[in-house]
C-alpha cells in the first residue's frame, strides 16, 4: 500500500458513500488519487474516507444532495480549494423506486429524476465551471445497460438513464463544436451487488434484487478508472449480459419487450425474509439509508455468493487494440495455415 500523495489527480466521486461510488474511490485512491467523496449519508461517507486513505490516497468528505445545485456547486468549489483544481468528476449518485408505473406516486418519480438525472446534470456543470478555464479535465457519466433499454418495475430510473444518455451525447458534440479538450465519456454497467437492493423504495411483494448474472462492483470500479484514462472513446460496456442486452436491443427490441414482460418482475424480486414484506419500504428516497439513525452499508450488497469478480467482456473492451490485433495475428495465421494445406494438397 502506498502512502498518500498531494500530486496525485483530484478525482471527484459522486454516491461515493456506499456500492459503485465506494468501489470506485477506492480504485482510484489505489492509484495515489486524491478523492472527493460526495453523498448525502455521512456514516457512510466516514467509512468510505477511511477506505480511501489505507488504500493510499487522500480523501476529502463533502456532504451534498446532487439534486440541490447550488450545494454542487459549494461542493465542487470546496474540492478546488483542497485540491487546487479538478481532473475527474464521476457521476454515479442515483436513486430507485421499485414497482409499476402506475404504482409510483408523481413526488417519488420527480424525486427519482431529481437526484439521478438532475444530480448528473447539476454534477457536470459544477464540474465544467472548473474543467473549462483550465481546457483540461474527464466527466465520467456511470450508466447501465438500462440507458438504452427499459425494464419492467424501474420506469422512473430507466428514464433517467435514458435522459443521461442524451444529454451526454449533446454535451460531447458541444465540446468537440468548441475544440475544447475536456471529454466526457460513459461506462454502461450491467447488474451489479451492491446496497441499493436493500434500501430501494418498493412497491413489489417480493425484496429487490439485481437479475443475473450479478457482478462485483470492483468490476464496475476497474471500467469506470480505465474510462477515466481513455475518455476519447465515447462508451464502455461492462459485462457480457450488457452487451447481449443492447445488441438484442438494436436488433429485436420488440422480441424484448415480450421477453421482459414475461420475465421482468419475477427476475426482479426474490422471496423476502420470513416476516417481513418488501411492499412499501421507502429506502434512502427521502433520507439516506446511512445516516444519522442508520450505518455503513459498505459496497457490497447481500449478493456476494452468486457475483462474479471478473469479466471478460468487461476486460476485452478496456484492451480493444490488443483483442483486435490478437484476432488480426490470428486470422492471419489461419490464412496462412489453409494456404499451406491447399499447397500441399491436403486442403
Amino acid at each position: 500500500m502506498r502512502g498518500p500523495t498531494k500530486h496525485g489527480k483530484a478525482v471527484v466521486v459522486t454516491g461515493a458513500s456506499g456500492g459503485v461510488g465506494r468501489a470506485t474511490a477506492v480504485a482510484f485512491a489505489e492509484r495515489g488519487a486524491r478523492v472527493a467523496l460526495l453523498a448525502r449519508g455521512r456514516e457512510g461517507l466516514a467509512a468510505a474516507a477511511d477506505d480511501v486513505r489505507r488504500a493510499g490516497g487522500d480523501a476529502l468528505v463533502v456532504p451534498v444532495d446532487m439534486a440541490d445545485a447550488k450545494a454542487v456547486e459549494d461542493a465542487a468549489q470546496r474540492v478546488a480549494d483542497a485540491f487546487g483544481g479538478i481532473d475527474v468528476w464521476v457521476n454515479n449518485a442515483f436513486a430507485g423506486a421499485f414497482g409499476p408505473f402506475t404504482q409510483i406516486t408523481a413526488d417519488e418519480f420527480r424525486r427519482v429524476t431529481e437526484v439521478t438525472y438532475f444530480g448528473y446534470v447539476n454534477g457536470t456543470r459544477a464540474a465544467l465551471r472548473h474543467m473549462l478555464p483550465r481546457d483540461r479535465g474527464t466527466i465520467v457519466q456511470v450508466g447501465s445497460a438500462l440507458a438504452y433499454r427499459g425494464v419492467p418495475l424501474q420506469s422512473a430510473y430507466c428514464g433517467a438513464k435514458h435522459a443521461i444518455q442524451g444529454f451526454t451525447e449533446s454535451l460531447r458534440c458541444e465540446l468537440l463544436h468548441d475544440g475544447s479538450r475536456v471529454r466526457t465519456t460513459m461506462v454502461q454497467l450491467p447488474a451489479v451487488n451492491t446496497p441499493q437492493f436493500d434500501w430501494v423504495l418498493s412497491r413489489m411483494p417480493g425484496q429487490a434484487r439485481p437479475v443475473a448474472p450479478v457482478y462485483q462492483p470492483e468490476v464496475a470500479a476497474r471500467a469506470i478508472v480505465h474510462a477515466a484514462a481513455h475518455a476519447r472513446r465515447r462508451e464502455y460496456w461492462v459485462g457480457g449480459s450488457t452487451a447481449a442486452t443492447l445488441i438484442a436491443n438494436a436488433i429485436a427490441p420488440g422480441l424484448l419487450d415480450r421477453y421482459l414482460a414475461r420475465t421482468g418482475y419475477d427476475s426482479q424480486q426474490e422471496e423476502p425474509p420470513a416476516g417481513q414484506n418488501g411492499h412499501g419500504r421507502t429506502g434512502n428516497l427521502w433520507a439516506p439509508a446511512d445516516g444519522p439513525h442508520g450505518y455503513d452499508h459498505g459496497a457490497h450488497g447481500r449478493f456476494d455468493d452468486e457475483s462474479t469478480a471478473s469479466s471478460p467482456q468487461e476486460w476485452a473492451s478496456r484492451n480493444r487494440t490488443r483483442v483486435g490485433a490478437g484476432l488480426l495475428v490470428g486470422g492471419v495465421g489461419a490464412a496462412v495455415a489453409a494456404g499451406l494445406r491447399r499447397r500441399n494438397g491436403r486442403g
